[in-house]
Formats: C-alpha cells, sequence, structure tokens
C-alpha cells in the first residue's frame, strides 16, 4: 500500500517530496533567468491596461518553453496552461502586469511616472518561474489537473480619467483587470486560484500568510454652482467650493459611526478647487474611496458619504454630480490552500521567516476573485522601502522573484497530486460569497444608480 504521498506510475513509485524536489531543481537551475525577467520588467514599467511590452516579455517566455498560449485578453492580459496528465481539476496561478505611479521615485519614466514601486515585476519573475520550474523539471506528467497561468493587466487603481475612455470607447467595463476576466469567464473553469504580493519593509527571505485586505468603492464628485465676482458681486453667485468643503465636513461628523472592527476609510481630495482667485468658484472636483474590511460596512458608509456630498450642495443651493466606480472587495485567504502554501514556504525559507500576515489596509482586485474562487494572496520578501514610494526596491532579487515561484510551484504539486485530491477538498469546502451573475450584477447596479 502506497502513502498519500505516493503514486504508482507505470511500476514506479512516484513521491511528491520527489517532484518538489525535481521543480526547485529546475528554478534553481534557471534562477538567473528569473532574476533576469524582473530586472527587464522593472526597468521597462508600464501602466494599467498599457502593459505591451510586459505582455510580449510574457508571451516569449511562454513560447520558449511551449506553453500554449492566449493573449489580448482583457486588452493586455495573456494566459497560458500546463496541462497535466488529467484534467481532474484546474489551478489558477497570477501575477499583476502594471506599475503604479510614482513621478519622485529615482527609477520612474520619466514621461510617465509608471515605477515597479510595488513589485508587480516579481509577481510576473514568480509567475514566470513557475511556467518554467513545471515545464522544465516534467513534473506535470504526474500531476491531475491543469495550471492556467494568468498575467492580469491593470491592478493599480491609476489613471481613471484614462480608463474612463476606454470605457466610453467600449474597449473596457471595469477598471480593474481582473474584474474584465471575471466578466469574461476565465475563472468559471478555475477551481483554485492564487499569487503572491510582495511585501514592503522586508528585505530578508521572508514569507507571510494568511491576513486579508480591505475592499473599497471609488467615486468621482463635482459640484456645479455659479460663476461671479468674488469681490464685486459673490452675492450673484453660487460657491461650488463651500458646498465641497461642507460636503467634506459632513463626511467628517460621520466618521464617529464607522465602527472600529470594519475598519472604514474615507480619504477624499479636491482635484479642481476653480478657475481664479477673483471667480466664485463654480466647477470644483473631488475624488474619493470608501474603504472597509466587509461589503456591508463599505455599502452602508458609501451611502452616508453620499448623503454627506449631498448635502453640502443643497446648504448653498449647488448640484452635485456623484459618479460611483467599481472598486475592489476584500481578500478573502482560503485557510487549506494557506497552510499548504506555508508548509512549502518553511522549506524553502525555513519555519522563523514565516509569519502570520496582518490584515492590510489597501485593497487589491484579487478580492474579488476570492468571493468566486478559493483563493490565496501570500506575501513574500526581499523588499527595502514603502510601497507607492520613492524609496521601493528590490533588496534581495532571489528572495523576491524565486522565492516566490518555488512556494507556488510546490503549492501547485500539492494541489494536483493524486487525483488532484487537495483542489478537490479546497473546492468542495468553499463557499462561495457570490456568484459571477450576482458579482457583476451588484457592480452594474451601483454604477447604474
Amino acid at each position: 500500500m502506497y502513502n498519500k504521498c505516493e503514486i504508482k506510475k507505470g511500476g514506479a513509485v512516484v513521491n511528491k517530496q520527489e517532484l518538489k524536489k525535481l521543480v526547485l531543481e529546475a528554478i534553481d537551475t534557471n534562477q538567473e533567468e528569473i532574476i533576469a525577467i524582473g530586472r527587464q520588467i522593472w526597468e521597462n514599467p508600464e501602466l494599467g491596461y498599457k502593459e505591451f511590452k510586459t505582455a510580449q516579455l510574457v508571451k516569449d517566455t511562454f513560447d520558449k518553453y511551449s506553453v500554449s498560449y492566449r493573449s489580448e485578453v482583457a486588452r493586455t492580459g495573456v494566459i497560458g496552461e500546463l496541462a497535466g496528465k488529467s484534467n481532474e481539476a484546474k489551478v489558477a496561478v497570477l501575477g499583476e502586469l502594471d506599475a503604479v505611479l510614482c513621478y519622485e521615485h529615482p527609477d520612474a519614466d520619466k514621461e510617465t511616472g509608471a515605477v515597479h514601486a510595488c513589485g508587480h515585476n516579481a509577481m510576473i519573475a514568480a509567475l514566470l518561474g513557475v511556467t518554467i520550474g513545471l515545464s522544465e523539471s516534467k513534473v506535470m506528467e504526474h500531476l491531475d489537473g491543469i495550471v492556467k497561468l494568468i498575467a492580469v493587466p491593470a491592478e493599480e487603481f491609476v489613471e481613471l480619467e484614462y480608463r474612463q475612455r476606454l470605457q466610453a470607447d467600449g474597449e473596457i467595463e471595469f477598471m480593474g483587470g481582473k474584474q474584465e476576466l471575471i466578466k469574461f469567464g476565465e475563472f468559471d473553469d478555475v477551481d483554485v486560484a492564487m499569487m503572491i504580493h510582495s511585501n514592503s519593509s522586508s528585505p530578508d527571505k521572508s514569507v507571510f500568510v494568511g491576513g486579508g485586505s480591505n475592499g473599497f468603492i471609488g467615486k468621482t464628485v463635482k459640484y456645479l454652482g455659479k460663476e461671479a465676482h468674488a469681490g464685486g458681486s459673490p452675492h450673484e453667485g453660487v460657491n461650488a467650493l463651500n458646498a465641497a468643503m461642507l460636503g467634506l465636513m459632513g463626511i467628517h461628523a460621520n466618521r464617529e459611526t464607522f465602527r472600529d472592527n470594519d475598519a472604514i476609510r474615507v480619504h477624499p481630495i479636491i482635484t479642481k478647487g476653480g478657475d481664479l482667485v477673483n471667480i466664485v468658484p463654480s466647477e470644483v472636483k473631488l475624488e474619493t474611496y470608501v474603504r472597509g474590511s466587509n461589503l456591508d460596512a463599505i455599502i452602508d458608509a458609501n451611502s452616508k458619504v453620499n448623503n454627506a456630498l449631498k448635502g453640502g450642495a443643497i446648504s448653498v443651493g449647488a448640484k452635485v454630480e456623484i459618479t460611483e466606480i467599481p472598486g475592489y472587495l476584500p481578500m478573502i485567504q482560503e485557510e487549506i490552500m494557506t497552510e499548504l502554501f506555508r508548509d512549502n514556504a518553511n522549506q524553502v525559507v525555513g519555519e522563523d521567516n514565516v509569519y502570520i500576515a496582518e490584515k492590510i489596509g489597501g485593497s487589491t482586485d484579487m478580492g474579488d476573485v476570492s468571493h468566486i474562487v478559493p483563493s490565496i494572496h501570500p506575501y513574500t520578501g526581499g523588499i527595502s522601502g514603502t510601497a507607492h514610494t520613492r524609496d521601493y526596491k528590490i533588496a534581495d532579487e532571489v528572495a523576491a522573484y524565486v522565492v516566490p515561484a518555488k512556494c507556488m510551484a510546490m503549492t501547485v504539486i500539492d494541489l494536483l497530486f493524486d487525483n488532484a485530491s487537495k483542489a478537490k477538498e479546497v473546492a468542495s469546502n468553499y463557499e462561495q460569497v457570490m456568484s459571477k451573475d450576482e458579482y457583476l450584477k451588484m457592480w452594474r447596479d451601483l454604477t447604474n444608480n
């Protein structure tokens, strides 16, 4: 009788740990290529839905390792597949193509301000490291499933006006790349999903599992008043800036109603405050997110924020236009996969370097995926500095690019070994929060209200 970590293949026993050893050896053998991929993406940062060079690098790597793929999915996305000896389950491994805006960063693109100050170059390096490891080791011949390799566009919620133009032209519906992939049905056939993210201020070889993230709803706000001479006849005008300031004060007055455990964060900015100092402002624009740890709390806080914004307009006789923008949902970490990933991280970096992650206040569209498919989103080290700032940099290329590739490849083996029994266990224990149709209706209803 064979134990649960062994299967019989052609008269020989194949051990799961042996498969992991083979994939680790393949990743080590190709370590310099994986690091070179991370460097090349760092040196060529591109913003969301514009990741043409990075997508080409993914395609070139897939071609090199004979991975079948589809490109231009959700504009710039690339999706490859590695087939096992049977099709018992499908595991999605994701990485994000886009950079973030930070003009102050020394490595930022001088024209666009794009820079990989959130570590997405490490995500794609790790994704392609998984591809190389599974392909070169030939372990897929012993696994009962398919690995779906997804290079995702546009996770960073930036350049909203550009994306609104894409929406107006019918090229996208949603701001986030994973949202578009959900819409297109790319997760309909996926049983489980995983990706990693680099962890700020963690320069050593380290891994952080569990935790979660906030979700959010975005909005743009336009106050419309009436212009007048600010010195000579202000009584003839309607001051849109005063309306906006009262709206903001109304938001502040609601903060005491936000419960601590809901982690509500509202952080508006004024993007246009008027035209000239001697003209009563007739048009003022704001942008804000309403973040929170759960969807019910976000929706409740969003309603309070809208009431406050409307109240500011009513107070001075102005008008207000509020445009809701579907944001991202809170991240839900699947527990069985989290434990598998942690066990593998223990082998790669040592148990003393594996930590339980704290819940972060930021957001990711992997949260949207996690409401539909069981998912994990652990964090790995190799980074110094703070995300989205000028001091963010890769401190340890092996930790940033190679370690996550190893941890994810090993977890794929866990999930698809022995008739994909672990993947099936995860899927059978998962309580889906919403179906794809419910998900799409939720965001569309918000936008149309």
